[in-house]
C-alpha cells in the first residue's frame, strides 16, 4: 500500500511493474522499452527531435503520400486568426506529410454536446482531444478511438522518445493506448487565480487565503469596493470539482471515487463524501452572497475568456507553475494575475492521461493523423505556430521569449495543454524563463494515489455509465456552482443516480481495482 510519504519517483517503480503486467494483457507492442527518461529531460529529447526534422518516424517520405487534409478536433474557443494559421502549417504540413489541416476548435461550454453528437453521428474527425475527465474511458467504450498500438510504433519514434513513460502506460485501457498525451507536468494541484492588480489596488492580503473558506473575507472587499467586478467566476464546477483530491479511476465522468491523498481503497461515490457537501455548502453561500456569476449554471463562456471583459477577479483552477501567466497572456492580462495553491501535489492515473490526442475511428487516414501527432511532438516550429500563432505577426521572439504585438489578441486559445509536446513552447515575457525547469521541479514530492497506473473499463456496465451521464448533466453543473441548495436538491440527485446504476457502477470499479490491486503484490 502506498503512504503520503512516496513520492512520484517512487511510484515510477510501481507502474514500470505495473506496465509488465497490462502488456500480458493488451498490445503490449506501444513500448519504448530503452526510454526512461522524466519530464525534465523531455525538453531535450523533444527539442533534439525537432532539430532532427523527425516526421512521420523517418520511414515515409512525404512524395510518397496522396495528398490528405486533416481534421483536428480540439477543445478551446475560436480564433479570428484561425486561417492565417492554417495556411502556415499548411506549408510545414505539406512539405513533411503532403497534409494540410482544418483547425476545428469547439467552445469550451459547447464542447460535451457537440462532441457527444460528433461521435454519435460518425462524423468524419481525424484527431480529436480527449481527457481522463473528459469520457476517455467511456469514448472507449463506444469505440470512438482506435487503439495506437501499431500506428505509435510505426509513425511514434519522436513520442516514445521524448515522453515519459509514466504517460503512455498510465493512460492505457486494457492495456491499450487510444490517446497520446501531451508532454506537461505529471503532478497536479489546484487552487485560486486572481487578479494581483486589483488585490494590490484594494490592498488586499492574499497571504491570508489557506483554504477556499478564506475567500469570504477577500471577495466581500472586492465586491463592496469593485461592485461592477465578479468575485469568483466559473463556467461550470467550483471547489467540489477541483478541490476534492478524488481519483475517479480513469474517467472521471463515471462515478466511484477513492481518494488520491490516502490509503483508503474503499470506492465510493463522491456525492456522499464529507469534502464534497463542504464544497457544495461553500459554493452555495457564495452564490448567495453574489460572489458568483449568476449564470455560472449556463453560460458557455470559459473561465479564461471570461477575465478577457476585465471584470472577473478569481477563478479556480487546476494548478502548476505558471497557471496564472498562461491564463493572463491569453486574456491580455499580461503580469496581472497570480495564484494560491489551496491543496497540495498529488499525482494518479488521471494525470497522465488528463489531455490526449486521439486518431478517431472515422478517420480515412489513421496513418496520417499518428503523423501528425508525432510531429506536435517533434517539431518545435509547428507546434508553437499552433498553440501561439505566426511569428513577427502574433508575437515577436528573442531566443525562447516571445513578446506580445498588436496582433496577438487575434490568436490566443490559450490550449498548449492540449497539443502535443509543451517542453517545446516558447515562453512569454511575463512567464517565468524557467519555466519548464519548474514543472520538473513540481513533479518531485508529489503524492501518489494508491490507483496510480490503474484505468477502469466500462464496458461491462455500459447502459448505466449512459443512463448515469443523463443524471450528471442534469444535477451537477448546477449543484456544483452553488446555485441551488445542496440541502434540497444533493439528496434528489444522489437519489436519482441510485436509480441508475451507480452501484453496479461502483460495484465494478471496485471489482476492477481489487483485482488491480491484488496483481501488485
Amino acid at each position: 500500500m502506498q503512504t503520503k510519504k512516496r513520492t512520484v519517483s517512487a511510484a515510477l517503480a510501481l507502474l514500470c511493474t505495473t506496465a509488465m503486467i497490462l502488456s500480458a494483457c493488451g498490445s503490449g507492442g506501444n513500448n519504448n522499452s530503452g526510454n526512461s527518461s522524466n519530464s525534465g529531460n523531455a525538453k531535450n529529447s523533444g527539442s533534439e527531435a525537432s532539430t532532427n526534422n523527425q516526421a512521420a518516424g523517418d520511414s515515409t517520405a512525404a512524395s510518397d503520400l496522396e495528398p490528405y487534409k486533416l481534421k483536428l478536433v480540439y477543445e478551446g474557443p475560436p480564433q479570428p486568426d484561425e486561417a492565417k494559421i492554417e495556411e502556415a502549417m499548411n506549408k510545414i504540413l505539406t512539405a513533411k506529410i503532403n497534409a494540410t489541416i482544418d483547425l476545428s476548435p469547439i467552445d469550451w461550454g459547447a464542447w460535451d454536446d457537440k462532441v457527444n453528437l460528433m461521435i454519435a453521428s460518425r462524423e468524419p474527425v481525424d484527431v480529436l482531444f480527449t481527457a481522463q475527465w473528459n469520457g476517455y474511458s467511456k469514448n472507449v467504450a463506444k469505440g470512438a478511438y482506435i487503439d495506437l498500438g501499431d500506428l505509435l510504433k510505426k509513425y511514434g519514434q519522436g513520442i516514445t522518445s521524448s515522453l515519459d513513460p509514466i504517460f503512455l502506460e498510465g493512460s492505457k485501457i486494457n492495456g491499450k493506448n487510444y490517446g497520446i498525451p501531451t508532454n506537461k507536468e505529471l503532478a497536479t494541484s489546484a487552487g485560486v487565480v486572481y487578479r494581483k492588480d486589483i488585490a494590490d489596488e484594494l490592498g488586499l492580503d492574499m497571504s491570508t487565503v489557506k483554504t477556499a473558506e478564506d475567500l469570504d473575507a477577500i471577495y466581500k472587499i472586492v465586491q463592496e469596493k469593485k461592485p461592477d467586478m465578479i468575485p469568483l467566476y466559473t463556467s461550470g464546477g467550483i471547489f467540489a470539482n477541483f478541490l476534492n483530491e478524488f481519483d475517479f479511476l480513469g474517467d472521471g465522468t463515471i462515478p466511484g471515487v477513492i481518494s488520491k491523498n490516502g490509503n483508503d481503497t474503499k470506492v465510493k461515490m463522491a456525492e456522499e463524501s464529507e469534502v464534497y457537501v463542504r464544497y457544495l455548502k461553500l459554493a452555495h453561500d457564495y452564490f448567495q452572497k453574489g460572489y458568483i456569476n449568476k449564470d455560472a449554471a449556463t453560460t458557455q463562456l470559459s473561465s479564461g475568456d471570461a477575465y478577457k471583459g476585465g471584470n472577473v477577479f478569481s477563478t479556480i483552477e487546476p494548478l502548476k507553475p505558471g497557471k496564472d501567466a498562461e491564463i493572463a497572456n491569453a486574456a491580455g492580462l499580461g503580469g496581472k494575475l497570480a495564484q494560491i495553491y489551496l491543496i497540495g501535489k498529488t499525482v494518479s492515473t488521471g494525470e497522465t492521461a488528463g489531455a490526449m490526442l486521439a486518431v478517431s475511428s472515422t478517420s480515412k487516414d489513421p496513418d496520417r493523423a499518428m503523423m501528425f501527432i508525432n510531429l506536435l511532438h517533434t517539431d518545435k516550429e509547428l507546434v508553437n505556430l499552433l498553440n501561439f500563432g505566426v511569428e513577427g505577426v502574433h508575437f515577436t521572439r528573442s531566443g525562447e521569449i516571445m513578446t506580445p504585438t498588436d496582433q496577438t489578441s487575434k490568436y490566443a486559445p490559450g490550449v498548449a495543454w492540449e497539443l502535443g509536446n509543451q517542453f517545446l513552447n516558447y515562453v512569454w515575457n511575463t512567464e517565468d524563463p524557467q519555466k519548464w525547469e519548474k514543472f520538473k521541479e513540481f513533479n518531485e514530492g508529489a503524492v501518489p494515489s494508491p490507483a496510480l497506473g490503474f484505468v477502469f473499463n466500462g464496458d461491462n456496465v455500459k447502459a448505466e455509465v449512459g443512463a448515469l451521464a443523463n443524471v450528471i448533466k442534469q444535477y451537477a453543473k448546477a449543484l456544483e456552482t452553488g446555485s441551488v441548495d445542496p440541502d434540497k436538491v444533493l439528496p434528489e440527485y444522489i437519489s436519482a443516480l441510485k436509480a441508475a446504476g451507480v452501484d453496479k457502477v461502483i460495484a465494478e470499479k471496485q471489482k476492477q481495482f481489487d483485482e488491480f490491486l491484488a496483481s501488485k503484490k
